[in-house]
């Protein structure tokens, strides 16, 4: 076992230096001092890695600043130079005389119609028409069995040569009743009475000629004529069977196809412009099928309708065609056009030139320098490809009829080539 000096001496060299309780000093191993927190390594570590990220983020912001200026500076650019050149094709604004329309739907109706009914009753002999046959007036149609009406009409002849031999005897006695009276053989009373029976069988005679006119005319009734020029249809009663003058159907119907006429509509807020025109039969007025590009006749304004139709707001109208080469057919369903007038120097450009947006028609116009720019217009019709414009363009203007969907308010353009459009250029 150790001595306590040495177990001492031992702790002793353990132990920091330290002064000795006799103020002696001996020289003992030391643990090495204790270094400050703030000095420790791996604060400096977090304090490069912070600085370094503060740098980053720096660089990052000035890069994404100097882009996107760069890019305003190139949009900036590409606004002033206003965008790639778009060819497109070209037209001008031109002035010319354009009618002025005003349209409508109507029905062709025949001139006239008639449908032809029998006025005497009978065995229907004879048809001497053929179903669409052009017949004019006085054309016979069909033959109504005249045999009954031959017999009335003789025995009413027969019947006025009885009583024409009466009246000439009783003026024979009235003629020798005068002689009479005047010797003063017979008396007044006498005479009197027998110039009463002339006067009767006199009034007996015209009776007779009377009924002798019905049975001819009923007669002259066994045959039936076309009563205007037309066009027969189909025929209704065939021959041999008997017909009445009630007949609801009648024979055939009759129409007149030269002329002919229109009836059509027009909104009643036009009846002010029609009537402002010199003479409503002056108007003219064209019959277009319903591709309403056929011209099917142009025939004059006939007659305004006397009353506007409340329930459609309409106002009815009548023309009338020559219809010389028959486009015209009865019930057949037109465009009616009513040129109104003439708009002298009118403004036009071809119909591919309006735009319809949601501020409504624009077009683009060819400026100077040629960029575009958006010009709304007011059309006032567009007739066989061109558009009559009231407002916002003027005459020479150059404005884009084809090629408008790449273009943008500011586009520079240029012609197109080869017929293609659309196509930016440098």
């Amino acid at each position: 076992m150790l001595k306590h000096d040495e177990l001492q001496d031992r702790q002793d060299v353990d132990r920091p230096d330290t002064a000795r309780p006799g103020g002696s000093t001996k020289s003992f191993r030391t643990q090495p001092p204790t270094l400050p927190q703030q000095a420790k390594p791996h604060t400096h570590k977090a304090l490069i890695v912070g600085i370094a990220c503060a740098v980053l983020v720096i660089g990052i912001l000035a890069g994404l600043h100097y882009y996107r200026a760069a890019a305003a500076k190139s949009a900036a650019a590409r606004a002033a130079l206003g965008g790639p050149v778009i060819a497109v094709i070209e037209g001008n604004v031109q002035q010319k005389d354009v009618p002025i329309y005003l349209d409508g739907l109507g029905t062709v109706q025949a001139y006239n119609t008639v449908t032809v009914h029998v006025r005497v009753d009978g065995q229907l002999e004879k048809v001497a028409f053929v179903e669409g046959q052009d017949v004019h007036t006085g054309d016979v149609l069909a033959q109504i069995d005249p045999a009954p009406f031959q017999a009335q009409l003789g025995q009413a002849e027969a019947k006025k040569k009885q009583d024409e031999a009466q009246l000439a005897n009783a003026n024979l006695d009235l003629k020798r009743d005068s002689d009479l009276v005047a010797q003063k053989i017979a008396t007044q009373q006498q005479y009197d009475t027998q110039k009463a029976l002339v006067d009767q069988l006199a009034a007996t005679v015209k009776a007779d000629q009377a009924a002798i006119d019905s049975a001819t005319v009923q007669l002259d009734y066994t045959t039936i004529v076309s009563p205007i020029d037309g066009r027969t249809g189909i025929r209704q009663v065939d021959q041999g069977n008997i017909v009445h003058a009630v007949d609801v159907n009648g024979l055939v119907v009759i129409t007149q196809l030269r002329p002919i006429s229109l009836i059509f509509t027009l909104p009643e807020q036009t009846l002010g412009q029609i009537q402002k025109e010199a003479s409503p039969n002056d108007i003219t007025v064209l019959a277009v099928d319903r591709d309403n590009s056929t011209l099917l006749g142009q025939g004059k304004l006939a007659v305004i309708d006397n009353q506007i139709d409340t329930t459609t707001g309409t106002i009815r109208l009548k023309a009338n065609f020559p219809n010389d080469d028959l486009r015209l057919w009865p019930g057949q369903f037109v465009n009616a056009r009513l040129l109104l007038n003439t708009r002298k120097n009118g403004l036009v450009v071809p119909a591919s030139v309006i735009q319809r947006g949601p501020q409504g028609s624009y077009a683009f116009v060819i400026k100077d320098d040629q960029s575009v720019e958006v010009r709304p217009v007011k059309v006032a019709q567009i007739e066989k490809g061109e558009a009559l414009i009231d407002e916002g363009l003027q005459a020479n203007e150059r404005v884009v009829v084809d090629g408008q969907y790449k273009l943008q308010v500011g586009s520079h353009v240029k012609p197109a080539s080869s017929g293609k459009t659309g196509s930016p250029g440098s």
